[in-house]
């Protein structure tokens, strides 16, 4: 009989569990695939929003947005179109309830507990697809589902299941490939702007400083070497404002510590206002990357 068995509401970041349903199910194979989602809500930040895993006669589903995950256990037979639509039905009443400041907070395993009760009547509806039909909307969840399939995820995807380490590595280092990043904004924009016109100064010296050295052999060729990299940490700035990637804080932390090193070397050819303009627009652009963080999934209200 294909049917909801089992879910739960973790944390993101730390796979901290929120809430979970009440778990009656005894059998053997179903416990076995309750360890590997054990493991796999301590690993949701290295995938998708929204994968799918095969364990013998069951399936696991997640999907997550805006820090939380919302995961579910059920038979190898429950339609995905249900399966999703379960799960959004959660994220939307969990967003609803329950404000990111109070999440962010929680210490405790299942601060939430009191959420097990929207879970357990979910399931009951869910499991009950005949009169499920009636009440709910599938389409757009069939679409979406059509254009943007589940990723399906492998053993070897999770890492270590059940003791034993797989060698093979992970497709997903930090989030996904294709993750998207908020919209941008104007401070964004003008960060950026102000970031190129830094890179296009140091260039624009650095051009100068090489017909320098090009006609007294006496002049540092390091100054030429500092324009440059600090073109290039300026440069690197825009590129992760503008796109994903993995360490992306850190990254931009270094470039904005190269740009610093640049100025500091460059003092002789740069009076004060100079050096803190170019310091202050690296300063500027390090927080805009910052604070425009990977997107979320948008919660879907019309499914």
């Amino acid at each position: 009989m294909s049917m909801v068995l089992f879910a739960s509401v973790v944390r993101v970041r730390d796979g901290l569990p929120l809430s979970a349903s009440t778990d009656y199910e005894q059998d053997k194979g179903f416990q076995e695939t309750k360890k590997h989602l054990k493991g796999l809500s301590k690993k949701l930040s290295q995938f998708s929003d929204r994968c799918s895993l095969r364990s013998g006669l069951y399936n696991i589903n997640f999907t997550s947005s805006l820090g939380v995950g919302y995961l579910m256990v059920c038979t190898e037979s429950y339609p995905n179109v249900l399966a999703f639509s379960f799960l959004d039905e959660l994220q939307r009443e969990f967003i609803v309830t329950y404000d990111t400041k109070r999440i962010n907070s929680a210490l405790r395993p299942f601060s939430f507990i009191e959420f097990d009760n929207f879970i357990r009547k979910t399931k009951q509806r869910y499991n009950s697809p005949r009169s499920l039909s009636t009440k709910i909307n599938l389409a757009e969840m069939q679409t979406e589902i059509k254009l943007r399939p589940p990723y399906q995820l492998s053993a070897e995807d999770i890492g270590s299941i059940n003791g034993f380490s797989q060698h093979k590595q992970s497709k997903y280092k930090g989030l996904a490939p294709n993750q998207l990043l908020e919209a941008v904004t104007l401070s964004g924009i003008v960060a950026c702007v102000l970031s190129v016109l830094c890179g296009a100064l140091n260039l624009l010296r650095g051009v100068h400083a090489i017909e320098s050295v090009l006609q007294n052999e006496d002049e540092d060729f390091n100054y030429v070497i500092a324009f440059f990299l600090g073109t290039a940490a300026c440069l690197y700035q825009c590129y992760l404002f503008a796109y994903f990637s993995v360490w992306r804080n850190i990254k931009s932390f270094l470039a904005f510590a190269m740009i610093c090193l640049c100025n500091m070397y460059l003092y002789e050819l740069r009076n004060m206002w100079q050096i803190l303009f170019h310091v202050t627009v690296g300063a500027f652009i390090t927080l805009q990357i910052h604070l425009r963080q990977p997107q979320g999934k948008s919660p879907d209200y019309n499914v």
